[in-house]
């Protein structure tokens, strides 16, 4: 085969190019630091890249959602500490008023209004807000609990029924994870109980008040009940067992807002160890991440000394092949 000029030019200018883009692209490697900017440059790398990236993506909306959750658990703890403390005073009240010593009216009357204040604060609390959500309302978060008379303002499914598969309790179940989620919301009816009215619409005391059964906003809140009895008791003072018998009541609903604060409080050690986890996950798949797709800087300046080199070799031997005066004529 006969071998021509122009064959010798066009090889090494083919030649050069080649040499010139591997320089070109070892020198955006070092600038932008990552090892490919097209799929084409390494297909398989590219591929790994875009799971990493998808796997960061799930794992920070898990973390988004972890920390969503602590936020309106560390509400709910809040408002279970208020109501704790609430039930306290009135608890020191009322041994005070129970003590056997004679009060007079005036301090009686002063021991009502505070007692009525508390109640007050009860329906404040019962009708807390995070984020705009009221956090004891179950499903329906854009209602208030508790009316501002202390009845119910809506009804709360508080238990699944097996039967009805329509019928779930109104709790809120945010994604931690892949097939782990954790229940967020402690509906009112937990904390508040309920009580039935008798046809005067008195309530009905019973030993063991009920926290577990759906709630109708026909129905009383037995906490609300409790200081309604007692305040008025200190106001007419005709019947001195009711005093004795909030002292019991009050014990009673006090424990059954610690209970739920301690499973609240379960639910955010957990949500703190997840959150850890999920943190340590992001890292492992970041790492993940530098490692497929990250140059090292060492090894990549080595390259661009090496290809300079080669590149300035092409130039030279070329220059040999091809005389100046021929190269000249050809331009």
């Amino acid at each position: 085969m006969r071998v021509t000029n122009n064959m010798l030019i066009n090889n090494m200018v083919y030649n050069l190019n080649q040499n010139l883009r591997t320089l070109e692209k070892l020198q955006y490697q070092k600038a932008t630091g990552k090892k490919f900017r097209v799929p084409s440059d390494d297909p398989i790398g590219a591929s790994k890249s875009l799971k990493f990236h998808t796997d960061i993506s799930k794992l920070e909306q898990y973390q988004r959602n972890a920390e969503d959750a602590m936020s309106w658990m560390t509400d709910t703890e809040s408002a279970l500490g208020e109501i704790g403390e609430v039930l306290k005073r009135a608890y020191e009240l009322t041994i005070d008023v129970a003590n056997g010593t004679k009060k007079a009216p005036e301090d009686l009357q002063k021991v009502k209004e505070e007692i009525d204040q508390l109640r007050e604060h009860l329906i404040q609390i019962g009708n807390t807000t995070y984020a705009g959500r009221h956090i004891f309302s179950g499903y329906k978060t854009d209602q208030p609990l508790l009316n501002e008379d202390g009845t119910y303002n809506i009804d709360l499914i508080m238990k699944k029924d097996e039967n009805d598969a329509d019928k779930k309790a109104e709790i809120f179940e945010y994604n931690v994870g892949v097939s782990e989620t954790v229940k967020v919301n402690t509906l009112g009816g937990k904390v508040f109980g309920k009580i039935d009215l008798d046809e005067e619409g008195k309530p009905i005391f019973v030993e063991e008040p009920d926290y577990t059964s759906d709630i109708d906003e026909k129905k009383m809140p037995y906490l609300i009940a409790v200081f309604d009895a007692l305040s008025d008791e200190l106001d007419s003072g005709t019947n001195p067992d009711i005093i004795q018998n909030s002292i019991k009541r009050l014990q009673d609903s006090h424990e059954q807002v610690l209970a739920v604060r301690s499973e609240v409080g379960a639910k955010m050690n957990r949500l703190e160890m997840t959150e850890k986890k999920i943190g340590a996950q992001i890292n492992n798949v970041n790492e993940l991440l530098s490692y497929n797709e990250d140059v090292d800087m060492a090894e990549i300046s080595m390259q661009i000394a090496m290809a300079e080199n080669v590149y300035i070799s092409s130039l030279m031997t070329g220059a040999k092949i091809i005389q100046p005066t021929l190269v000249q004529f050809l331009t």
